[in-house]
């Protein structure tokens, strides 16, 4: 059987390749990859690597001869992914791979979020195609509010603007043990699974979880939302990634990232990683 996934040079995608390589042979494994000469350690594992270039369609069906499962990891170049993901699913059907797994959003078919929007139309695509499917709709990355964690700790503050909402985001890695369990189950096709934490946290817990940890007092401080964007801007991030990380706030208050579901739990077999362990293992990574 030849799994096959794409974007694996990136966070998610070699996460989820460490997985499979603890349940199934390398020979298993094709790494989709953009960039080649960046594979090269897959390459050392005995990992087959071929070029898969959402901008190259001539370059996608070829590298799918022979696959059995995909896994279509969601590009990273917002607002082009719709057609990079049609492309994909469209040389999945010509090159009759009979399975297909997405990274979608967590409620994808109902949210708010302007990221929604092209998740449903990759999942209207995905339906369309006739495929055997599994919608693996994540929830946030926890990653995404630790990515400054050191800078974070320094200045003692934490800023946004989502007051005091549960937001049920696990860690990457969580989700990638997910995606490869889903991958080498059987009874998965045609499924749709809402992912989230098993433990909802605020952003007053992520702080005083932070300080418990570096043993420095950090705060969260809620700041309207236009506040936060000019702060954001003024730190030098593209206007596009700020309207971005505060519409992710905005929307947490009116529960977009809230949720009670167990598929994650269920899939993993185990209660997804505490907010702690992520905390630390952000830390050590400094």
């Amino acid at each position: 059987m030849k799994i096959a996934i794409t974007g694996a040079t990136g966070h998610l995608g070699h996460l989820v390749i460490q997985h499979l390589l603890h349940q199934t042979s390398a020979n298993n494994i094709v790494a989709l990859v953009r960039n080649v000469e960046k594979a090269e350690s897959f390459q050392n594992q005995g990992i087959e690597v071929r070029h898969f270039d959402y901008d190259q369609i001539e370059s996608l069906q070829p590298a799918l001869q022979g696959v059995d499962k995909l896994l279509l990891i969601s590009a990273s170049e917002i607002g082009r992914r719709t057609p990079q993901h049609k492309a994909v699913i469209d040389a999945a059907v010509a090159a009759k791979v009979p399975y297909i797994a997405y990274t979608s959003l967590l409620r994808a078919d109902t949210s708010r979020l302007s990221l929604a929007q092209e998740h449903r139309e990759t999942e209207q695509f995905i339906h369309d195609s006739g495929l055997k499917y599994t919608l693996l709709r994540n929830n946030w990355y926890i990653e995404n509010y630790l990515a400054n964690i050191q800078h974070t700790i320094d200045s003692g503050i934490f800023y946004g603007a989502a007051q005091d909402a549960l937001i049920s985001a696990a860690p990457r890695e969580d989700y990638a043990e997910a995606a490869a369990n889903v991958l080498l189950g059987s009874d998965h096709d045609n499924r749709t699974y809402e992912l989230a934490s098993s433990k909802a946290f605020t952003f007053d817990t992520l702080t005083k979880t932070i300080s418990e940890i570096s043993s420095k007092t950090v705060i969260y401080k809620n700041l309207s939302a236009e506040n936060y964007k000019q702060m954001l801007l003024q730190a030098g991030l593209p206007e596009s990634l700020a309207e971005t990380m505060v519409e992710a706030d905005v929307e947490a208050t009116r529960g977009a990232f809230f949720s009670e579901s167990k598929d994650l739990e269920n899939l993993l077999k185990r209660p997804t990683t505490p907010i702690e362990t992520t905390v630390k293992s952000s830390l050590t990574s400094f």
